[in-house]
């Protein structure tokens, strides 16, 4: 069995910064680390890797700073690392995204025909959900969304059987493979690595593909292949606090000032003494 995770490198949420021209967010130079969600996915794969001897490729798209993800990925695990990097890739919407990766899933499919494709539901940078099910329908994969538990998977069968989560409850669904899972941060509790596979990630060869390397079209990737265009982007308005008043200090006080406050306010005034009836 061949598995595949997926796993996107963002940036701190603290820290987003966005281009003004191209309204997109900036990575370079801000702390980034492994979508949460893409981790919960890879942990999956590594314990369907302890029970079935599956192997586990990560892939992930980005920079070449993006191979910290992938390194994590070895140390916790992951047998091969693919890291795809090319200036073309950059700026992509979903839509280009998920045609990019499902490309790499194809030419991963070459060597060692790939049968499941983990994901995360989705990256906390965008908030989309609409990579994984953009692969799955590039790919012509079973689609098996809000994963929280893989039941079972029978490989003599070729069907897997997953609890996915939905309003109000769960269902337990099954069909066949090859498919592809985006799973929920309830499904696994990512392991730590150890020090040993720490150090061996380090040395580890990653490899890097380009648009070539995948045999991808140049008009589908990144900002060119993206129909999907921010128009504009505003901060919210801050609204600052009222004001407070300590009753400890005098109830009596306390109550008065408030009140004063919420009649120096004319449209509370008019509007108090006009529903007010002694």
């Amino acid at each position: 069995m061949h598995v595949a995770v997926c796993i996107k490198q963002v940036p701190d949420t603290a820290e987003v910064k966005i281009d003004p021209e191209t309204n997109t967010l900036v990575r370079a130079g801000i702390e980034s680390m492994a979508n949460p969600y893409d981790m919960t996915a890879l942990e999956e794969a590594l314990r369907l890797k302890d029970k079935y001897g599956a192997k586990v490729t990560a892939l992930s798209m980005g920079p070449p700073q993006a191979d910290s993800v992938l390194r994590q990925a070895l140390s916790m695990g992951a047998d091969d690392a693919v890291l795809l990097s090319d200036r073309a890739f950059a700026g992509a919407d979903t839509l280009a995204t998920s045609y990019t990766l499902s490309k790499a899933i194809e030419t991963l499919g070459l060597a060692q025909p790939v049968d499941l494709v983990l994901c995360g539901k989705q990256a906390i940078d965008g908030d989309t959900a609409q990579t994984g099910p953009g692969i799955a329908e590039r790919l012509g994969l079973t689609q098996f969304t809000y994963v929280i538990d893989v039941e079972s998977i029978d490989p003599d069968t070729r069907r897997v059987r997953v609890r996915r989560k939905v309003d109000g409850g769960f269902e337990v669904i099954s069909g066949r493979l090859p498919a592809l899972l985006s799973v929920e941060l309830e499904l696994a509790t990512p392991r730590r690595a150890s020090l040993p596979m720490l150090i061996d990630s380090f040395r580890a060869p990653i490899k890097i593909w380009d648009a070539k390397a995948i045999n991808a079209s140049l008009d589908l990737v990144g900002l060119k292949g993206s129909p999907t265009w921010v128009k504009a982007i505003a901060s919210p308005q801050v609204h600052r606090a009222g004001p407070k008043w300590d009753a400890a200090q005098g109830l009596s006080q306390a109550v008065s000032a408030a009140m004063d406050t919420l009649f120096s306010d004319e449209n509370f005034a008019a509007a108090f003494q006009k529903g007010w009836k002694p």
